[in-house]
C-alpha cells in the first residue's frame, strides 16, 4: 500500500456549530464558505478527528495560528461525481492531513494505491 498526492485545498469555513458531547467524541459542524474547482461538480463528504493537548486546542479554538504538528488532523474525504471524465474519483479511498487557520482548513489529500 502506498499513498499517492491527490490534491490540496484552502477551505474558507464558517463559525463552528457546536453539536455537543456525544457517543463519539465532541461534534462540530463547520460550513464551508468558500473555495474553489473548476469544471465538473464533485460532491465531498468528510470525516475526520483533531484532537491534542487541552492548551493547543484552545489556541486553536480562539483563532490563533498554532503549528499542525502540535496536534493531530486527519480525514478521510469521499468523492461522487458523475462526470465521465472524473468518474474514477468514485472509487478512491482516500486520507489527508490537515491544518486548522483561523477562518480556513488547509487539506493535503492522499490516494491509498
Amino acid at each position: 500500500m502506498r499513498l499517492e498526492p491527490l490534491l490540496k485545498a484552502e477551505i474558507t469555513l464558517a463559525a463552528p456549530q457546536e453539536v455537543g458531547d456525544t457517543p463519539h467524541g465532541r461534534r462540530r459542524v463547520i460550513p464551508i464558505t468558500g473555495g474553489s474547482f473548476d469544471r465538473a461538480l464533485i460532491y465531498v463528504r468528510n470525516f475526520g478527528y483533531r484532537h491534542g493537548p487541552a492548551e493547543v486546542i484552545r489556541r486553536l479554538a480562539a483563532g490563533e495560528p498554532v503549528d499542525p504538528a502540535l496536534y493531530y488532523m486527519r480525514t478521510t474525504p469521499r468523492f461522487e461525481t458523475g462526470a465521465e471524465r472524473y468518474r474514477w474519483l468514485n472509487g478512491l479511498i482516500c486520507v489527508a492531513t490537515g491544518a486548522r487557520r483561523a477562518a480556513a482548513v488547509e487539506l493535503e489529500v492522499f490516494a491509498v494505491q
